[in-house]
């Protein structure tokens, strides 16, 4: 059986909603055109509420692709959610992070499950059929990361027997992004699966986990302007009897990201070389590609990053490309000096922390807690160098006492 990945499409993305919907639609359109059925890792949505306009795009997307006349069918739904299928279309897709809601609410996916344009495969196993092969799908829908590894161990997902079986989520990974010990890690999921797929994360990757594939396609539209993301947008086709996979570039918004180093710049030298480099990409790129400029180095005595005319190029080439400047790296000659005069000459001799000494008990008293209250006490708890816990422990006991004394 031939599986389409399709993740991430993101409709109703506010920057680039016009991509957003184009791309979903080509991606989605190609994948019901060459695959036996189609797995959707999250966010089909870019946010929990979206417009109705928005739902309507993905209405109209998922239901031209239903038309196609499916030859494999779902034929179990098995949820320990309580949830229901009211399609044998196999096109399956779990919630993503956007779409996440309070426990107990319904999903804005759960709109399209009800109208039978998906099944939903969240906390459930779905099998598909095709010519006597059976592919069982468990979905596992995003969840915060201090969640994740109590929800596997309250689902404990299992492969079905005399199926090829597929275990599809939304989540950070550690070996990813190891932004803390709540993510998960490649051994936190479940053995015995033949197929590892995933969303959330927004370029490609390929990797193994317990011996076997673990995929993302990626998602297919631009989100973020950052390294990494300038690979083409698509799905990727999954052949379960080859254990085969290849990736199908869509037709997407081309990003390019340009580093410029300019020491001792001029506001002249600086629009000399930012449009340079945006003319070199537009003369390859029609289709107003996305420009992102990083700036570094230092900026000639006498002038600031206030004297930059950032703005007005980006302004003038708005018809040709959408460009972004930034110029965190970009120091002023006399960087440090202001630094001293922050702390020394602005402040009055005052240091950084006795200047935010000062507005913090001034801010107080414009609440109306200066009678009898401490707040130079509080200040000084707050900006200790104590834990976190501690200092909260701390902070509380302080107001706590405060609150008796005024009750007394």
């Amino acid at each position: 059986m031939k599986l389409a990945i399709v993740s991430d499409l993101h409709i109703g993305y506010e920057r680039f909603e016009e991509d957003a919907y184009k791309q979903a639609c080509e991606a989605l359109i190609a994948a019901a055109e060459e695959a036996d059925a189609i797995l959707v890792p999250g966010d089909v949505f870019d946010k929990r509420s979206p417009k109705p306009d928005v739902i309507a795009q993905a209405i109209n997307i998922f239901r031209d692709i239903s038309k196609k006349k499916w030859r494999a069918r779902i034929t179990q739904f098995n949820s320990s959610a309580g949830s229901k299928s009211y399609t044998d279309i196999p096109v399956i897709a779990i919630p993503g992070t956007h779409e996440r809601v309070a426990e107990g609410k319904d999903n804005v996916l759960k709109l399209l499950a009800l109208a039978g344009l998906i099944v939903d495969a969240s906390e459930s196993q779905v099998v598909i059929e095709l010519d006597g092969e059976k592919v069982a799908v468990f979905g596992l829908g995003g969840v915060s990361e201090e969640r994740v590894r109590e929800v596997l161990q309250r689902l404990d997902p299992k492969p079905m027997d005399g199926a090829f079986n597929v275990f599809m989520m939304h989540q950070s990974v550690y070996e990813l992004l190891p932004f803390g010990e709540d993510i998960i890690k490649y051994a936190d999921l479940p053995k015995g699966f033949d197929l590892y797929i995933n969303g959330h994360i927004h370029n490609r990757i390929e990797a193994m986990v317990h011996g076997k594939k673990f995929l993302i396609p990626g998602s297919t539209v631009l989100t973020q302007l950052k390294d990494g993301e300038q690979d083409p947008k698509g799905l990727i086709l999954f052949d379960t009897k080859k254990y085969t996979h290849e990736f199908r570039p869509i037709n997407s918004r081309k990003f390019i990201v340009i580093d410029i180093k300019i020491d001792d710049a001029s506001p002249k030298l600086v629009t000399k070389h930012c449009e340079d480099e945006i003319e070199k990409v537009i003369a390859r790129h029609k289709d107003r590609p996305i420009i992102r400029i990083k700036l570094q180095g230092s900026i000639a005595s006498g002038f600031t990053s206030i004297d930059m005319p950032l703005r007005s190029i980006v302004s003038k080439y708005s018809q040709k490309a959408i460009v972004e400047i930034d110029s965190s790296k970009l120091k002023s000659a006399n960087w440090g000096d202001g630094i001293k005069g922050l702390q020394e000459g602005e402040t009055g001799g005052m240091t950084i922390k006795e200047l935010g000494m000062t507005t913090f008990v001034s801010k107080l008293k414009d609440g109306k807690l200066d009678s009898g209250f401490d707040a130079r006490r509080l200040f000084e708890i707050l900006s200790s160098d104590q834990n976190r816990e501690k200092t909260l422990k701390s902070a509380l006991e302080m107001l706590e006492e405060f609150g008796e004394k005024g009750s007394g």
